[in-house]
């Protein structure tokens, strides 16, 4: 019947991501941006724009704005501004198509209302049948009408939620929203009338924006362990950069310094940044704590040391700035693991001052001469180099974990490790692996007790 009508499958799942990015655009605007969940089209978004609207040259100008950016990215939208999200939402898909930008007060809404029809109250489609069976066709009809008579007049409990949706739209009862992104808590933002260009230009702002996020920070005893600086590009996209610190933090110096090392030319600021936001994504209460007087060294250095884990994390990535955590396991090469320096200690344990610097995965074979089967060894040859044994410490025998086999199916063994000098100055860790007597008693069919090179000493 109409051939030039063009009909494609519908995706709804399409239409959410495209409406969760088009909620994460609109953030240029408002921090507190939701998706409408009153229909199934996904067709609205609400903008928080409390104490927002003077940024902006004041509400009719934001408005403005709103709609000509949108209409610039190819969506078509209506807009409208209230003080309940009920209220806005009547206004932009039931108000005079006329009026580009629609603003009502507290003390216009009722009267903006009251001659929208019923169905600009986000009632579904029964409700919306009863009231018009009873002759209600306007928001206004239901003022004078008692809220007790008016829940009494629909069947099955629809008029509680009639009544609800009217006093939402009026301000008389609550409405939650769910951003798309959780707001952050502080966070500072500025936008300008004339894109900016450059990183120099990016840099330069974002010094005043580190002063206007630690002042909130110092004020409330907080410290940040995340930021976020977040770009609003003109053409509509958005750019990020990201740092963490292991410590929480507010000063703007240490910040400013982060994402230097980060990189602040990996924004991609496409033909300029309109708006610039920089949030604390993570924070800390932080409280003043008195040291040991003999202390203070120590305190200083593990501060330096955490800033240079911060420093070089931002400027390597977490992935490669680790250090080694202790995990339960008798056995060296199972005793520890690497994990992200950021935030973790990098003092070393007791246990391990006595563990060498290197060690030797998988530990190398060595030939060992003894003078006592079970005593250490009196001279050893390693990578054909053959050294004499001035001093030994030992053994430390290590138990075996009987209930990991190893890969190659080999008898799981007890280990006696050694710490020896050589007439050259070289120390070594050796380990016999095998106990004479118990797990070898020399027959054929048994794998005799052999010594293994598994670091170097300092």
């Amino acid at each position: 019947m109409i051939p030039h009508l063009i009909c494609k499958p519908a995706d709804p799942e399409a239409d959410a991501r495209a409406l969760t990015a088009l909620a994460v655009w609109a953030e240029r605007w408002s921090p507190s941006v939701s998706v409408d969940p009153a229909t199934e089209g996904l067709e609205g978004l609400f903008l928080d724009l409390t104490g927002a609207a003077h940024l902006f040259g004041g509400e009719a100008a934001l408005l403005a704005q709103i709609r000509d950016r949108l209409a610039e990215a190819g969506a078509q939208a209506r807009v409208a501004m209230a003080p309940t999200p009920g209220a806005a939402w009547a206004l932009a898909r039931w108000g005079d198509p006329r009026e580009q930008a629609p603003t009502v007060t507290d003390e216009t809404v009722r009267d903006r209302l009251a001659p929208l029809p019923v169905e600009a109250l986000r009632i579904d489609d029964r409700t919306l049948t009863q009231a018009r069976r009873f002759g209600l066709k306007r928001i206004g009809d239901l003022y004078p009408m008692p809220r007790a008579g008016l829940a009494r007049r629909f069947r099955d409990g629809d008029g509680v939620g009639l009544v609800q949706r009217l006093d939402q739209a009026l301000g008389f009862a609550g409405e939650a929203l769910v951003p798309v992104r959780p707001p952050p808590k502080y966070r500072a933002w500025q936008a300008w009338m004339e894109p900016v260009g450059d990183i120099e230009g990016v840099e330069a702002r974002l010094t005043e924006l580190a002063a206007d996020l630690s002042a909130p920070l110092v004020r409330d005893g907080q410290g940040a362990k995340a930021l976020t600086l977040t770009g609003f590009r003109s053409d509509g996209g958005t750019t990020s950069l990201a740092v963490r610190m292991g410590r929480p933090g507010r000063e703007a110096g240490i910040w400013l310094r982060l994402f230097r090392e980060a990189g602040l030319g990996r924004l991609e600021l496409g033909f300029g940044l309109d708006a610039l936001m920089l949030t604390a994504d993570a924070v800390e209460p932080m409280t003043a704590r008195q040291g040991a007087l003999e202390s203070e060294a120590e305190a200083k250095q593990a501060e330096s040391l955490a800033a240079l884990v911060d420093r070089l994390t931002a400027r390597l990535g977490e992935d490669r700035v680790l250090t080694a955590e202790a995990v339960d396991s008798w056995i060296p090469e199972r005793a520890e693991r690497w994990r992200p320096a950021l935030g973790r200690s990098v003092s070393p344990s007791e246990q391990a001052l006595r563990r060498p610097i290197l060690l030797l995965d998988p530990p190398e074979p060595v030939e060992a001469i003894a003078e006592l089967p079970d005593g250490a060894p009196a001279r050893f040859t390693w990578r054909r180099l053959s050294r004499r044994v001035t001093r030994a410490d030992g053994p430390e025998r290590l138990s075996p974990e009987w209930w990991r086999p190893r890969p190659d199916g080999r008898q799981v063994r007890t280990r006696d490790y050694y710490r020896v000098e050589d007439d050259a100055g070289g120390r070594y860790w050796l380990f016999r692996e095998g106990l004479y007597g118990r797990e070898f008693s020399g027959g054929k069919d048994e794998r005799a007790p052999s010594w293994w090179m598994h670091g170097l000493l300092p």
